[in-house]
């Protein structure tokens, strides 16, 4: 398996704090199938500012240490970049990572809300043809409120990532309750772990694929090798929900 967003670089973010830390995570990974981490850290959300030439050297040093310890495991580069004005700007000075230098970025939103200005950066990035994939959409509590805001974004190109933990339940019944709506209704194209740790934020990819039907879980996995090979997402049409729901008190 390949999980496409995880934080575990060593020491710059909330995720490992060091590089046994790291280490663990990677062993853990591997006893549960995931061959290829994408290293996600966090970038402009307030607290931590990881820029891309710092995430590929710190993903080299991860890769020889896990080399060195017989770990089938391969990191690869990515980031976890806070929705900002000045993101084009700043990828255009090649500061921020894709994934794996394919032509796919991980974007999220604060917790609460969607920026006014989410619409248009979105659409300033794809015309830089590059993809935005748009992380964790079922603990953001403006999509909780209305799951059809993140029906604009997906119809106007943006793919969109569930956390493996919220379809396990782990982020309560109404993150897991809104995963499965999303997934149902063609709005999210990946399921990954968003792991910090082994312990309370860990893995659990494996066991999500298992909460869901095969078919997804197949589409979910191709989904993940294509964005590694650089290659095109398959994305099925995404279907307006009509009927709203309330999926508050996620966290």
């Amino acid at each position: 398996m390949i999980d496409l967003h995880c934080h575990i670089l060593p020491g710059i973010d909330d995720g490992a704090q060091d590089l046994a830390q790291s280490l663990e995570m990677a062993a853990a990974a591997q006893e549960e199938g995931i061959h290829t981490i994408v290293a996600t850290p966090h970038h402009k959300n307030g607290t931590y500012e990881n820029e891309k030439s710092a995430i590929l050297y710190d993903v080299d040093v991860l890769n020889k240490q896990i080399k060195n310890m017989g770990i089938d495991v391969e990191i690869v580069p990515g980031q976890e970049i806070r929705l900002y004005g000045e993101l084009l700007e700043d990828y255009e000075q090649d500061r921020l990572a894709v994934i794996h230098q394919s032509a796919y970025m991980l974007v999220e939103f604060p917790s609460n809300t969607i920026p006014a200005f989410a619409e248009q950066v979105l659409f300033d990035i794809q015309m830089k043809g590059i993809t935005p994939i748009i992380v964790h959409p079922e603990r953001n509590a403006a999509i909780a409120e209305d799951p059809n805001r993140l029906y604009k974004l997906i119809k106007n190109g943006a793919l969109s990532q569930v956390t493996a933990a919220s379809v396990n339940g782990k982020f309560g019944k109404k993150a897991k309750a809104l995963s499965m709506q999303l997934i149902e209704s063609n709005l999210t194209h990946f399921i990954a772990t968003d792991a910090h740790n082994t312990t309370s934020r860990g893995f659990g990819l494996a066991a999500a694929y298992n909460e869901i039907d095969p078919d997804y879980a197949d589409y979910f996995q191709e989904n993940a090798e294509a964005v590694l090979a650089g290659q095109y997402v398959q994305k099925e049409a995404p279907i307006h929900i009509t009927r709203k729901k309330r999926f508050l008190g996620l966290f």
